[in-house]
């Protein structure tokens, strides 16, 4: 069947007040990031397309970004000292898709034209077709480069505007990333922060198989990077670190988020055949009960 507007029910969120408190805020993170992998599995389902795997590792980092932690709206999207964000995984822009319509960059009705011919919701984030995106990625290797270009402009204007880049594991055996990490070394970008989907999985393999990245963390390092380590599922981590960067002035910000591809549907989690496979009937069925049923972690 295909995706109609009847399949986009997704409901619109705002960032709470900055005063809100910790709890509340971490439930309206838990509870957007639910409601955000639902309308996905629905775009991937519907549509017959997409990268199901790495969206659903990804999204509860999407959702703690824009539900609680960037500073920017759908009324601030061209204000020049708003928050950067950039998808390098772009392979994932079906969840970035929904995020940004979860809270309101973007018409809901809107995602039922993913992937449709003309339609500005292609297969990797396009800026000049949808507001609120910062670049153009697809690419691997392309996002993180671009990002230190964002944050030394920043630095450059004397703004305290933050940017925030997500790449996957896999990605990073792109040379260009380890490049643009001496330059913002070299130039002390602590308002860079680079977030790491680690979910150790890439198409038709594992990371370690293809090129091993370990120590990944010893790595970053040595390329003049402070690192920190999270559950890439659990909200609070997530709040409580990319709400609290930079961790040491002049160096900018590594986190290492481990997490599972297709978390957290059964047959999904942490198996390589959900890079790029569309949910059968039965299987979209399953999915869409345990989604509905089971919280995700909210954590402590």
């Amino acid at each position: 069947m295909p995706l109609t507007k009847e399949h986009a029910t997704l409901p619109v969120f705002e960032q709470l007040p900055p005063h809100s408190s910790r709890d509340r805020q971490i439930a309206h993170i838990a509870e957007a990031a639910r409601q955000i992998r639902i309308q996905d599995l629905k775009l991937v389902h519907h549509s017959g397309a997409g990268h199901i795997g790495g969206d659903f590792s990804a999204i509860d980092i999407l959702a703690t970004l824009y539900g609680a932690v960037l500073n920017i709206s759908p009324e601030t999207v061209d204000d020049p000292d708003r928050d950067r964000f950039i998808l390098s995984k772009g392979h994932v822009a079906g969840a970035y898709y929904t995020t940004l319509a979860a809270f309101g960059f973007l018409p809901v009705e809107e995602l039922a034209t993913f992937l449709k011919p003309l339609s500005a919701l292609n297969g990797h984030p396009n800026r000049n077709k949808v507001k609120g995106i910062e670049a153009n990625t697809g690419p691997l290797g392309h996002g993180l480069p671009i990002a230190v270009g964002l944050a030394l402009s920043a630095q450059l204007d004397v703004s305290r505007r933050r940017t925030y880049v997500l790449t996957g594991d896999g990605e990073l055996q792109e040379g260009s990333n380890w490049e643009a990490m001496m330059a913002a070394s070299q130039y002390e970008l602590d308002r860079l922060t680079v977030i790491v989907d680690r979910n150790r999985l890439q198409q038709g393999a594992t990371v370690r198989q293809t090129n091993d990245l370990d120590p990944l963390d010893a790595k970053a390092a040595a390329f003049g990077f402070a690192v920190v380590e999270v559950n890439g599922h659990d909200h609070g981590e997530l709040y409580d670190v990319l709400s609290s960067v930079p961790f040491r002035p002049g160096k900018p910000t590594f986190v290492i988020a481990h997490t599972h591809k297709g978390h957290p549907i059964s047959y999904m989690s942490n198996n390589v055949a959900w890079h790029h496979r569309v949910p059968s009937a039965d299987e979209y069925q399953q999915a869409l009960d345990e989604l509905r049923s089971t919280p995700t972690t909210t954590g402590n």
